[in-house]
């Protein structure tokens, strides 16, 4: 692959951490509140990330940023912070192999929130893979 599909690695990896994180939870939040987990969790990854923003010199002045940056920084925040809550909550009620699919119905969304707010524009081929994945979603997690 050409430097210009770099970008698949690192969603590969993610979804490698992606995995992980739902065993490691499920198997962390036995016999704690999910949301006293999710605070937990929370830290560690901002302890961590300020390490490595340090250590790799990518520090920078965060008030030198726009506001329109900070909005939508914030308005992300705030929504992975919720999809924090929803996630511990459902992994520790439910089966992580039924949850995680669940959770991955995301993309399906990332596809149509995409087209509304961002302007883009998925192939036919594109949206079929984007169905394949919903319909994937719901044979996982209601299989019985």
């Amino acid at each position: 692959m050409t430097s210009s599909h770099s970008w698949f690695y690192w969603a590969l990896l993610s979804a490698v951490f992606a995995a992980l994180t739902a065993i490691f939870a499920k198997i962390g939040i036995r016999g704690v509140d999910s949301d006293l987990a999710t605070l937990i969790r929370t830290a560690i990854i901002l302890v961590v990330l300020s390490g490595f923003v340090w250590y790799a010199g990518k520090w920078s002045d965060p008030f030198a940023l726009s506001p329109k940056t900070w909005l939508f920084l914030g308005l992300s925040a705030l929504a992975t912070g919720a999809s924090w809550v929803c996630y511990f909550r459902a992994l520790q009620i439910g089966e992580a192999s039924k949850v995680a699919p669940v959770d991955k119905f995301s993309l399906v969304l990332v596809a149509v929130f995409a087209v509304v707010f961002l302007g883009e524009r998925p192939s036919l081929t594109q949206w079929g893979g984007i169905g394949l994945v919903g319909a994937g979603v719901l044979v996982l997690a209601f299989n019985r």
